[in-house]
């Protein structure tokens, strides 16, 4: 983090989309399944509880894997939107796996907040729980295109990763758009993920800036033109061991679009 670099000020202006999860995920803008059309709806539905600080997402004891093909892997996630093709087909949004994705449930196109451009603000607590990453990501739709594929990787924050400081994974990732290229990094942070804290990712234009705490962390020239979903999920990624449920808290998401 660079202590000498603040992130631009927020729009002057209320934003357009913004939850504290009092009475949950508000259902106007999230779906709290994990790329369902990959899968099936039991594997893909997300765990979680209200708290008087925001959402808990859970990895309970008896929740199953995200595919058959993918274990160990347990996801509780809340995206912006679904978009996939028909029953069979390679069709549908985050094609992130190299094995080949095949629709299992097709999924209506539901653009609940899908920006080109903006700023996104996620304010989370991560957890040290035993496997676990705390992550959110903008990727691209596809609905309309399936090389708008690119995906900002506001952070990623592997529960063995969190100490006195802490170290993420942010950056950008091309998957299948041919314009962009990937850049990933690991940054530090001066403090314990586990307590409450604040990302920002400003892009458009050609430029993605990320940040924490209100400080530039990366400066990247380059960023996706096309719709994106906004995702925040907790995975179990390891075996299953530790004790359950295994959880991490989004405290609060505002996001504000702009013009391209």
């Amino acid at each position: 983090m660079n202590p000498s670099v603040e992130l631009p000020p927020a729009p002057d202006r209320a934003p357009d989309v913004e939850d504290d999860f009092t009475g949950g995920p508000d259902p106007r803008l999230w779906v709290p399944h994990y790329l369902p059309h990959w899968t099936t709806p039991d594997r893909s539905a997300a765990r979680y509880r209200e708290t008087a600080g925001g959402l808990e997402l859970l990895v309970e004891a008896d929740q199953p894997d995200w595919r058959p093909e993918d274990t160990p892997l347990r996801v509780s996630n809340l995206q912006t939107g679904t978009y996939s093709g028909p029953a069979g087909s390679r069709r549908g949004t985050h094609r992130h796996r190299a094995d080949g994705l095949v629709v299992r449930t097709p999924t209506p196109t539901r653009l609940l907040w899908a920006p080109s451009a903006g700023r996104v603000e996620i304010t989370v607590s991560a957890t040290r729980d035993l496997g676990c990453m705390l992550a959110a990501w903008l990727v691209g739709t596809e609905h309309d295109d399936e090389t708008a594929a690119g995906e900002i990787c506001v952070f990623e924050i592997d529960a063995a990763a969190i100490g006195a400081t802490t170290t993420a994974r942010t950056g950008i990732k091309a998957h299948h758009d041919p314009g962009l290229t990937t850049d990933m990094s690991e940054v530090p942070l001066p403090f314990d993920a586990t307590a409450p804290h604040t990302w920002t990712v400003v892009w458009g234009r050609g430029e993605t800036v990320i940040g924490c705490q209100g400080r530039v962390l990366r400066r990247i020239a380059q960023s996706p033109g096309y719709p994106l979903f906004l995702m925040v999920d907790l995975f179990e990624i390891g075996a299953p061991g530790g004790t359950y449920p295994k959880a991490a808290v989004v405290h609060r998401v505002r996001g504000w679009e702009f013009s391209r």
